[in-house]
């Protein structure tokens, strides 16, 4: 019985060793990346999955930085110069909402990679030169006129991008941003008739 049990013995202590071998050999079934591939990129998956950036939406993002930044600094001469309450108050709000806007929009572009002016254009440098040197009644009227007609503008602009607009960002920004708007035109097309009023009375025109 010695020999008998001396080889079951041989039997089992073999066949226990070879079971870690097994086990690590499927542990290992994971199939590697042929020689010459590359594993996917999450980062570059991401990228491609992103919502597109068209010419028309880079355009929308120039042209409101522009004017935002004209509608701060034409506000804060408001502030300054105007003589009627509704006009220097309006100007205050011009520089409150219009600065929030900006950093929002300035966020959106650097995400996107769309540089922005930091300087106003030729047209809004004239403008602002113009009322600089305007005071009285003769500044609340041409300001507020000034206002009417760039909200006009500006309202038609946001809406066609948030209707339009392709980059998810770009959109999402014209959305939110034009009920703001529209109110900003609103109250400019209440206040606009009483500096006329006002520039008539003093013969001002």
């Amino acid at each position: 019985m010695k020999p008998f049990c001396y080889l079951g013995r041989l039997v089992l202590g073999g066949a226990l060793i070879c079971l870690p071998l097994a086990m690590t050999a499927q542990t290992n079934t994971t199939p590697r990346p042929k020689a010459g591939t590359q594993e996917p990129d999450l980062a570059q998956g991401n990228r491609q999955n992103a919502s597109p950036m068209t010419a028309s939406d880079k355009t929308f993002v120039r042209e409101a930085a522009q004017g935002g930044m004209a509608e701060v600094q034409l506000g804060q001469l408001a502030e300054q110069k105007a003589t009627n309450p509704d006009v220097k108050k309006f100007g205050e709000r011009m520089v409150t909402d219009h600065s929030k806007a900006n950093k929002e929009l300035e966020q959106v572009a650097e995400r996107d990679g769309i540089p922005v002016p930091k300087k106003l254009d030729a047209k809004d440098q004239m403008l602002k030169d113009r009322l600089e040197k305007l005071s009285g009644p003769a500044f609340d009227r041409a300001y507020m006129q000034n206002m009417v007609k760039d909200h006009q503008h500006d309202v038609t602009q946001f809406e066609h991008e948030a209707r339009d607009g392709q980059n998810t960002d770009v959109k999402e920004f014209a959305t939110q941003t034009t009920p703001i708007l529209k109110s900003h035109l609103r109250e400019a097309e209440r206040v606009e008739p009483e500096t006329t009023k006002t520039s008539a009375n003093t013969g001002m025109r």
